[in-house]
């Protein structure tokens, strides 16, 4: 279990976020929602450990926990971004096994054999070879889901998963989210769709801007 004791984060003089609390129980879906403005993305980089906290601490199942300090270690939390940040000169496959094998030190045959599992899961063996440029958005969202799962988090975090997606698409996420929930990961998505994160969600974190 993920638990967040008094957080708190400034920039400058300005509270974004003022000691909050929250437990994340293991294998369930935490969805943060709240208007633009309220600290949703803010939050969520201090969780993935982009950025570092001003107060409170984190506990990892019981345990002191820092984010921060242990962003680039193997895969505790894992993060898909709303940009998806792949790398435009690898193809689907190369993103997927580039950061297993430089900071797991995978095998090329280990990391190969990983992507290959985990594209099958995602049906994205089709599109190994292909380039981001040559992916829709949808395609490019699970290529970035894929990339995060083959650093095997015990925590996945998503940034807006579904903006810019077609209905359709959104219920492909979705699906994505649920069936990820039934291999035993933990998983927080911020959204600003109210009806997705109903439909995926264990447990809601309604933020709103610190006064």
């Amino acid at each position: 279990m993920l638990e967040l004791q008094n957080i708190s984060k400034k920039f400058g003089n300005k509270t974004v976020i003022d000691q909050l609390s929250l437990k994340i129980p293991d294998d369930s879906i935490l969805t943060i929602v709240g208007p633009s403005g309220a600290g949703k993305t803010t939050l969520l980089r201090c969780i993935i450990g982009l950025d570092k906290v001003d107060g409170g601490k984190f506990l990892l199942d019981g345990q002191p926990f820092d984010p921060y300090v242990s962003r680039n270690s193997d895969g505790i939390i894992g993060a898909v971004f709303q940009d998806f940040q792949l790398f435009p000169n690898l193809s689907v496959e190369e993103n997927i096994t580039l950061a297993p094998m430089q900071v797991l030190k995978k095998s090329v045959d280990e990391a190969k054999q990983d992507a290959k599992r985990i594209m099958e899961q995602l049906h994205l063996l089709d599109y190994q070879d292909q380039y981001p440029y040559q992916l829709s958005g949808g395609q490019k969202q699970r290529v970035a889901i894929a990339r995060a799962l083959a650093m095997r988090p015990q925590i996945l975090c998503y940034d807006e998963p579904t903006s810019a997606l077609d209905p359709e698409l959104k219920n492909e996420v979705k699906k994505i989210i649920l069936d990820l929930k039934k291999t035993k990961i933990t998983q927080i998505v911020i959204t600003h769709d109210i009806d997705f994160a109903n439909e995926i969600t264990d447990q809601t974190l309604t933020v709103k801007p610190v006064k």
